[in-house]
């Protein structure tokens, strides 16, 4: 029979799969400090959830193997679960392979009723605890386990609190608590028409299936694609003896970092409540206190609490994240897990970890992902201004932003979409609010504390984030939010700081950050043991600084219509493109060429010796000249005007007629070179070939700014020339032959003084790639347009439409622009690459779409044997990053 159950004693980390992250390390947990400091359970299986979620119902087996571990657990404890005399509580609890902060839930104090509560009292001989904890697990089970919302409940308990006059929870008193349960259980009735169950096995049951049938509910599955975390992994389920931490003075709960969370500096770091459960500390009900102040309220509990989690983060080889609960002044952990944190906090502990000995360069570099450190690429207030501080709560995710207030996530989304910044403002932020907090520039919030949701999902998104601001008041239904005598409504700007938590309403600019000591360290290590290289998409030289201080070791693709598509220039490509014949054409030009010229020496002189690669002209002609319908509503507008001066005999008439004429022309040579679907027209190669004079003109520039360049500064980068849009092997021939004639006539040889090569962007070019590597020193692979032309889709027109349908339908995981499709495109990406060089074994191989700088397409391209990457400037240390992870991953294949 299938194995459905294990006791946390049978389990270990290497079990992830199995037992889940959560499961999985409190196994470990249990190993590693014994089970006197971890309270006592079981896991139910991930392979038990997809069995329920393919079945409807538990697998054969499963309840029967619960039953033992339960009867397992009661004779560990001593008793049995919801005893009337002296109940065993548990928790519930869900866990995936990957860490799903808020997305899955908890219940806390199962096995309560209206008998076992007194046994609880009378046990304990504390009337308060016993019927906190009842009200706390008729509420959560109420919420989690049947789905009632949570402000049915809340409201409840802010009733309670101004009916007796008190702020806080911990004011109310075992009367007002005992109320409270009961129009709790009425809540109940009320919602569901049924009576809360009082039953502990019943209890069990539904709550089990609670956390199972939590791993498809909306909010799980929109994390889940956000993340790209596969649907079929499911959840475990944990089951664990429950510890107390509202029991007074001596009893408290929270959540420890073995590091300071938010830099990665040692020393341990987090909050805590005393006489509270775990939930109080991360609902933001409360607000915490630091870590550091443990040591005064209960310093025995502390300085063990601090020797247990170096303990554990020793063990693990990586900061740890620990929920703890003092019990009448005894420490027990119930979690323990990599701590998310901001990427600040990354490199600095990937630093600290090398030079203590805790890690080797190459497992430090393993200890984040690279796309999480963008972050570290964000803007941050200008320190040169001065800020007027309106509040100041807790930092919880560094970064700074600034935007119009809104109050709820839909109006966070609307705005994002309408192109303007917002910052969300809620009480708290709960699972529902995670479309907003992604759309909003910032976050922030009245309560919570660093293991509250807010301060947890920014800190693993690493976007901006201000908490527990309690001087800031929020009315969500009035919208707007109070910070003393200032008021402050829906659309007004504010800025947060999410390093200090500063809340202004100043106006403060916005810097680019510079990388940190810590980074650039990083950085060198990744430089040291990446194969691929990483060079820029940049067209001008002002991007080409910008890249190379990003260290960028070339440009991989430079767009030379660039300057040509400016409002300044465009006339002139446009009069080009009217010219009569080619005497005509070339004479307009002549004209173009200098302006080329200057941009080409530019880009030249700022990279040094670096190599170049310059895509020569692309886009259709079509984008130079006015639209085709605004220009025929121009004309008729004109013959109207003409028709009505020739009328009236006025003066103008014949310069209206001239000026008519003149716009005719232009109308049918827009007519003339007009086409359906110009992106697979007459473009790249096609313009070389039909217009040779206009890569004549693009080439001569080029060769007379790299002998300008070495004149004056010396020195010039190899350039690499890169003809567009190949599906045949003559194409290639019949440029190659122009650039040739064109270099000889400037004494600059093909092979020594620049270098030949093509964009790969058709499919058939990737199946030909043999013979049009005869003609080529170099690919280049340009997959946003082979990504359009393989699948057959519009990236101007598909990611808002079918796209995000196809994504959640499952038929794709992610958008295909955004990560290489690797079974379709990639295979069309090593196809060409294997062919090519089958032909040519010493042809260069990069890649210049946007795919160049996402982790996931990095990882491929190394495997394909590509020899470098290209991407946009500020993307270059993520892509440095990405591919040393990508080489030490793939160093034994």
């Amino acid at each position: 029979m299938t194995k459905w159950v294990y006791d946390f004693a049978e389990g270990s980390r290497d079990m992830r799969e199995l037992l889940g992250g959560k499961g999985a390390n409190v196994a470990e947990m249990t190993r590693v400090l014994g089970p006197e400091r971890v309270p006592a359970g079981f896991t139910i299986t991930t392979e038990a959830c997809v069995a329920y979620m393919r079945d409807g119902a538990e697998p054969g087996g499963m309840e029967a193997q619960v039953d033992e571990a339960l009867a397992r657990l009661e004779a560990g404890a001593g008793k049995r679960l919801g005893e009337p005399s002296d109940p065993l509580l548990v928790s519930v609890r869900s866990g995936a392979r990957e860490s799903m902060p808020g997305m899955l839930d908890t219940v806390l104090n199962l096995g309560l009723n209206d008998e076992s509560v007194q046994g609880l009292a009378e046990r304990t001989g504390n009337q308060r605890f016993a019927w906190d904890s009842y009200r706390r697990f008729v509420q959560m089970f109420g919420n989690v386990v049947r789905g009632i919302h949570e402000d049915r409940f809340e409201d409840a308990i802010d009733e309670a609190k101004q009916a007796k006059g008190v702020r806080h929870d911990t004011e109310l008193d075992t009367d007002d608590l005992r109320a409270l349960t009961e129009r709790f259980k009425a809540i109940f009735r009320e919602e569901t028409g049924e009576e809360f169950p009082l039953e502990p096995r019943e209890q069990l049951r539904q709550a089990i299936r609670a956390v199972f049938g939590s791993w498809t509910g909306e909010r799980a599955v929109a994390y889940r694609r956000s993340e790209n975390i596969p649907d079929d992994w499911g959840t475990a389920v944990n089951v664990q003896r429950m510890v107390f931490g509202n029991k007074g003075e001596t009893s408290g709960s929270g959540v420890a970092f073995s590091r300071d969370f938010a830099t990665g500096e040692p020393g341990l770091s987090g909050d805590f409540l005393i006489n509270a459960q775990g939930e109080d500390v991360v609902s933001g009900a409360r607000s915490t206190l630091d870590i550091a102040q443990l040591a005064e309220v209960l310093p025995d509990a502390h300085r063990e609490l601090t020797e247990q989690v170096a303990r554990l983060e020793r063990h693990y080889r990586n900061m740890q994240d620990v929920e703890f609960t003092i019990e009448e002044g005894q420490l027990f952990f119930l979690q323990t897990r990599d701590a998310k944190r901001p990427p600040a906090a990354s490199v600095r502990f990937a630093c600290d970890a090398v030079d203590e000995g805790l890690l080797s360069v190459e497992e430090a570099l393993m200890t984040f992902k690279a796309g999480d450190l963008e972050p570290l690429l964000h803007r941050q207030f200008d320190a040169a201004v001065p800020v007027s501080e309106l509040a100041r709560g807790v930092g919880a995710s560094p970064g700074a932003a600034k935007g119009e207030i809104v109050f709820t996530a839909r109006a966070a989304v609307e705005a994002a979409a309408e192109g303007r910044d917002v910052i969300l403002v809620r009480p708290k932020t709960r699972p529902d609010d995670y479309a907003g907090m992604a759309a909003a520039k910032g976050i922030l919030t009245r309560e919570g504390g660093h293991g509250s949701h807010a301060a947890l999902v920014a800190r693993g998104k690493g976007w901006p984030c201000v908490i527990g601001v309690e001087q800031m008041r929020v009315d969500v239904e009035n919208r707007r939010a109070t910070f003393g005598e200032t008021v402050l409504e829906e659309g007004t700007l504010i800025g947060i700081d999410g390093t200090t938590g500063i809340v202004t309403t100043d106006d403060v600019p916005l810097v680019e950050p510079e990388i940190s000591e810590h980074f650039e360290r990083v950085l060198v290590w990744c430089d040291e043991h990446r194969r691929l290289g990483v060079r820029a998409n940049a067209d001008v030289g002002e991007d080409a600084r910008a890249a190379v201080q990003m260290g960028a070791e070339g440009i991989g693709l430079c767009r030379t219509e660039h300057t040509l598509l400016s409002d300044e220039h465009k006339p002139k490509v446009a009069a080009m493109i009217m010219a009569t014949d080619d005497d005509e054409r070339r004479e307009r030009l002549a004209v173009l060429l200098p302006l080329q010229q200057e941009v080409f020496e530019d880009l030249f002189a700022a990279m040094g010796e670096r190599p170049v690669t310059v895509r020569l002209l692309d886009p259709p002609l079509h984008e130079f000249l006015p639209d085709l319908a605004e220009l025929s509503e121009e004309v008729g507008r004109l013959e109207e005007r003409v028709e009505v001066a020739g009328i009236e005999v006025t003066d103008d008439a014949g310069d209206l007629e001239d000026e008519l004429a003149e716009l005719r022309r232009f109308l049918a040579k827009v007519n003339e070179i007009h086409e359906e679907n110009p992106m697979l027209g007459t473009r790249g190669c096609r313009l070389g070939i039909l217009y040779p004079e206009i890569y004549e003109m693009q080439v001569h520039a080029l060769m007379r700014a790299v002998r300008r360049v070495r004149a004056g500064e010396g020195a010039a980068p190899h350039l690499e020339i890169m003809v567009p849009l190949v599906d045949y092997e003559q194409e290639l021939r019949l440029i190659r032959e122009l650039i040739v004639r064109v270099g000889d006539e400037h004494g600059l040889t093909a092979g020594e003084d620049y270098s030949i090569g093509t964009m790969i962007e058709l499919p058939r070019a990737c199946f030909v790639a043999d013979r049009i590597a005869e003609h080529a020193e170099f690919f280049s692979f340009g997959t946003n347009d082979l990504t359009q032309t393989a699948l057959g889709f519009s990236r101007d027109d598909v990611e808002s439409k079918f796209v995000p349908v196809y994504m959640e339908r499952r038929i794709i995981d992610r958008s295909p622009f955004e990560t290489i499709d690797r079974p379709g495109v990639g295979w069309l990406v090593r196809l060409a690459a294997w062919v090519g060089r089958e032909r040519r074994p010493d042809l260069k191989l990069g890649i210049c779409g946007e795919h160049g700088g996402d982790p996931e397409s990095i990882d491929f391209f190394h495997m394909a044997g590509l020899d470098y990457v290209s991407c946009s400037p500020f993307r270059i240390p993520i892509a440095r990053v990405a591919a040393a992870q990508a080489a030490i991953a793939h160093a034994d294949g």
